[in-house]
């Protein structure tokens, strides 16, 4: 929490004049006036390795360089691309599923197994999540120079194909590594969570409206702990 939470504040550092010129961004404190730059940075920092020295601490050194990292990947990598190419949401999927592996890395000392699944399914999870925030916020982010869709999809259609492409792969990848192993009730459990989440996205893809849009960003957010939950119940009764 603590190294997310400086990360969330160092990137509006980054980024205050940016957010400057977005509606929807407009009001954050750095923005409005009430805190300064200097505050903001040293809040950030301090957090940041606040966070990494508790997990240091208390867990383990591998918990910590892995949220170290992600702080890293997140500022250094995924921040400045969103100005530069589509392609900054796949790099930023990266930092975005990190904190599966930082989860696994406290309890277990490590990274394996199971664990790249997780990994996996954050990473898929985001492109649905993000695109559909993306199309929704086209024009804010064209304002601000953020290129976080690509420049020949005027009418968002490829966008659109994607966030069904993705939503679809999702679907199989958590049907899947279980398949043989889980039981019914498991695989049906993740089949209509893939399911409703499938129809937002396919609802999206046929429509103009911005606001199936918005539904597919609310279906993702309610998808995702169904999902989570469904596999912490199996691990739990296995």
């Amino acid at each position: 929490m603590l190294v997310a939470s400086g990360t969330a504040t160092l990137n509006q550092w980054m980024e205050k004049g940016y957010d400057a010129q977005m509606r929807r961004t407009a009001n954050r404190p750095l923005v409005s006036g009430r805190l300064s730059r200097r505050q903001a940075c040293w809040f950030g920092l301090t957090l940041s390795a606040a966070g990494g020295a508790l997990l240091a601490a208390s867990v383990n050194v591998v918990s910590a360089l892995l949220a170290i990292g992600t702080l890293l990947g997140y500022l250094l990598v995924y921040t400045p691309l969103k100005r530069k190419t589509p392609l900054c949401t796949v790099l930023g999927a990266v930092p975005g599923a990190m904190p599966t592996l930082i989860g696994w890395a406290a309890a277990s000392g490590g990274v394996g197994g199971d664990s790249w699944l997780l990994f996996g399914i954050h990473f898929l999870w985001q492109f649905p999540h993000f695109l559909a925030i993306a199309l929704l916020y086209r024009e804010d982010h064209a304002v601000a120079g953020f290129r976080m869709l690509p420049q020949f999809d005027i009418a968002g259609r490829f966008t659109k194909v994607e966030i069904v492409v993705f939503a679809v792969v999702l679907l199989i990848v958590t049907l899947l590594p279980f398949a043989d192993r889980s039981g019914a009730v498991y695989m049906l459990i993740m089949f209509v969570a893939g399911m409703f989440f499938l129809h937002h996205t396919i609802k999206l893809a046929r429509s103009d409206s911005r606001v199936l849009a918005s539904r597919v960003v609310h279906a993702s957010v309610i998808y995702l702990p169904i999902v989570l939950g469904t596999m912490m119940a199996w691990k739990i009764n296995s």
